[in-house]
């Protein structure tokens, strides 16, 4: 009677392996005849069912708030022009602006909030998982040392369906100085739930990305929660004093370790 060796033993190993201990990379994976080993190919697929599904989960953006709420972090709920998720995929320019009924309410909170530093927009972007799961341990440490420095913070706006220059409509509608966009990014094979920060000093129409800094890859297997916190404080503080983001806040980072943590002038 003929026998068929385990599929295990058809796998041959790759010489390669021992670098899978220093990257989440997909590299040497061994071979199966001229395919990729059953495993392999099973754990791709699952990787690329969770990086599908993460860019259609959708946000429940009051979950989020009371989440923020937890935290002591007050906020308010707001909308774009895109509506719902095939036209936020569809129509990337309806998450670039807020929707007419927001805008009008924005407007009127700006009186009753008064003149701020800095404004904060959390939106589910392509993954809601990451908004939902890093956006309290990433921004809570940020507000805190904010706040110690002095900074006026307006209400964070739970903004669904949102895309990163949205935050350019804060300057013109909230007075602030600064403005942080917390977004899901596009998920990856391995990473369905990474979070990305941008900021932008003096935001308004004429920004472009050149004028934002970004802290990307945000999750507990990437860049975790806290030390992407505490960058994104540096770069603040360091925006507010030297007056500039963008390409022109990157070689200066290293002046975001000064003493001087003052508020942006008035």
């Amino acid at each position: 009677m003929l026998s068929c060796p385990e599929p295990s033993a058809l796998a041959r190993p790759d010489p390669w392996t021992a670098l899978r201990a220093h990257t989440p990379a997909r590299i040497a994976l061994g071979r199966a005849g001229g395919s990729l080993p059953t495993a392999a190919r099973l754990d791709f697929l699952l990787a690329h069912a969770r990086a599908r599904d993460a860019v259609q989960a959708t946000l429940d953006p009051r979950r989020l708030g009371e989440a923020l709420a937890a935290a002591r972090i007050p906020y308010a709920i707001a909308a774009t022009g895109a509506t719902d998720r095939s036209t936020y995929l569809a129509r990337p320019d309806l998450g670039r602006r807020f929707a007419e009924a927001s805008r009008r309410e924005l407007s009127a909170h700006a009186q009753v909030w008064g003149a701020c530093d800095l404004a904060v927009i959390v939106s589910d972007g392509l993954s809601a998982p990451a908004a939902e799961r890093h956006t309290v341990p990433t921004l809570q440490p940020v507000l805190h040392r904010l706040a110690g420095a002095g900074w006026r913070m307006a209400p964070v706006l739970v903004v669904p369906f949102a895309r990163v220059k949205l935050q350019d409509e804060l300057g013109p509608l909230l007075g602030c100085r600064v403005s942080l966009v917390l977004l899901g990014e596009r998920p990856g094979l391995g990473a369905p739930d990474s979070l990305g920060a941008y900021l932008t000093f003096g935001p308004g129409p004429g920004r472009t990305d050149a004028d934002r800094n970004c802290v990307s890859n945000i999750r507990p297997e990437g860049l975790p929660p806290a030390t992407a916190a505490e960058r994104l404080a540096d770069l603040l503080l360091a925006a507010a004093r030297l007056g500039r983001s963008g390409t022109g806040l990157k070689a200066d980072l290293a002046l975001a370790d000064d003493p001087v943590l003052s508020p942006p002038a008035p």
